[in-house]
C-alpha cells in the first residue's frame, strides 16, 4: 500500500475491507475509517448508494467526520479497493493543450519544412481555436477496466505498447440530461483519480483506416483503470481547475502537469457529455491526460514497473505493472 495522504477537507469517501472480510462503503477522516453501513439510516451496501442520495448524506457526512464516539478503526490496517463501481465511464481524449501539442510534434512528417518552433506555435492556435469554438472529444469505456488504487496492473500479452495516461476524474452525483455548463458543476459530488492505461498499438485500425480509432482493444482490457484511493467531496477542493496532475515511474517524475491546461474544464465536458447521455450517480468523467505519455518518452509500460499517481487534495495511488502469465 502507498504511504496514506489526507485528502483534502474533512472527509472522503472510500470502500474498503478488513482481512478476510467483504468489502463496505467508508467515510475516511483523519486516517481512520468508518463503515458507512452502521450509521446511515438507509444502509448503502456501496458507496454508490450513498452517491443517489448524495444531497442527503453529505451534511450528514459532515457531522459523523466530526464525531469521535463512533466505531472508527484505523486506515492502516484495511484494504482500500476503488472507490465506486459505476454504471458509465465518459473519457475525454486530446484535452491537454500541452499534451496534443507535444504529440502532433512529435508525429509531424518528415518532409514537413516547419521548424519545430514553428510547428509548435502553429499547433498551438489550433489548440486555442479549439477551446474557443469546437466540441470535447469524448469516449465510452467499460466498468470492468476499474481496480484499486494499490492492486496490481496486468499487462496483457497482446499490448506491445502499454501506456500511462494519469487523469482527473469527475463523480457525478445527481442524475444529469441535458444541463447547461452553468449548472454542470453541482451535479459532481467530488473527484478521485484515475489512471487511463492505453495499448498504443491499437489505438488506431490499420486495417480499417478510415473508421479510425480502437478504444474497445487499446483502453478496455481488465485493470486498465486504476482508481482512487478515494473520493473527495467537490467543495472540498478550492478550484479543481488548479491542481497538480503527477505520475512518477519508478521514482522518476514523467507527468507533471495543472489542470489548468485542459482545452475544456470539468462544467464543459459533464454539460457536453449530458446533451446526449444521461449521467448517473456514481459515474465517472476522465478529464484527459496532460503531457508526459510514455509514448513521448519512448519508454512504455514492461514488467515490474511501478506508476505513483497523484493529484492534489487527492492522495496517492500506487500499482504494479506485472505481465500476463507472471501475476
Amino acid at each position: 500500500m502507498a504511504r496514506l495522504v489526507q485528502p483534502a477537507g474533512p472527509f472522503a469517501l472510500g470502500t474498503f475491507s478488513a482481512p478476510g472480510g467483504a468489502a463496505f462503503p467508508g467515510l475516511v477522516a483523519r486516517e481512520r475509517v468508518l463503515d458507512l453501513r452502521q450509521v446511515l439510516a438507509w444502509e448503502p451496501s456501496d458507496v454508490r448508494a450513498v452517491l443517489e442520495r448524495w444531497e442527503e448524506a453529505r451534511p450528514v457526512l459532515h457531522t459523523l467526520a466530526h464525531e469521535d464516539a463512533l466505531d472508527w478503526r484505523p486506515l492502516e490496517g484495511l484494504r482500500v479497493h476503488a472507490p465506486v463501481e459505476p454504471r458509465q465511464i465518459f473519457q475525454s481524449g486530446a484535452n491537454y493543450r500541452q499534451h496534443v501539442i507535444d504529440l502532433e510534434v512529435a508525429h509531424r512528417s518528415p518532409e514537413d519544412p516547419r521548424t519545430v518552433e514553428e510547428a509548435r506555435a502553429e499547433i498551438a492556435a489550433v489548440m486555442d481555436r479549439r477551446a474557443a469554438e469546437d466540441l470535447p472529444y469524448v469516449f465510452i469505456g467499460l466498468p470492468t477496466t476499474i481496480t484499486g488504487p494499490y492492486d496490481d496492473v496486468v499487462l496483457p500479452s497482446w499490448a506491445e505498447q502499454p501506456d500511462w495516461e494519469l487523469e482527473l476524474a469527475a463523480v457525478i452525483g445527481r442524475p444529469a440530461h441535458r444541463v447547461s455548463v452553468e449548472e454542470a458543476p453541482a451535479y459532481v459530488a467530488g473527484y478521485t483519480i484515475a489512471n487511463d492505461l492505453t495499448d498504443r498499438a491499437t489505438v488506431f485500425r490499420r486495417d480499417m483506416k478510415a473508421i479510425g480509432t480502437d478504444w474497445l482493444r487499446c483502453k478496455n482490457a481488465p485493470g486498465f483503470t486504476p482508481l482512487g484511493p478515494w473520493i473527495v467531496p467537490a467543495e472540498s477542493l478550492a478550484d479543481p481547475g488548479d491542481l497538480r496532475v503527477t505520475l512518477k515511474l519508478n521514482g522518476d517524475t514523467m507527468q507533471d502537469e495543472s489542470t489548468k491546461d485542459m482545452l475544456f474544464g470539468i462544467a464543459r465536458l459533464v454539460s457536453y457529455i449530458s446533451q446526449t447521455a444521461r449521467l448517473l450517480p456514481g459515474d465517472l468523467v476522465l478529464t484527459g491526460s496532460p503531457a508526459g505519455n510514455g509514448i513521448h518518452w519512448g519508454r512504455l509500460l514492461r514488467d515490474g514497473d511501478v506508476m505513483e499517481g497523484s493529484i492534489t487534495g487527492l492522495g496517492v495511488q500506487r500499482t504494479r505493472c506485472v505481465a500476463e502469465g507472471a501475476a
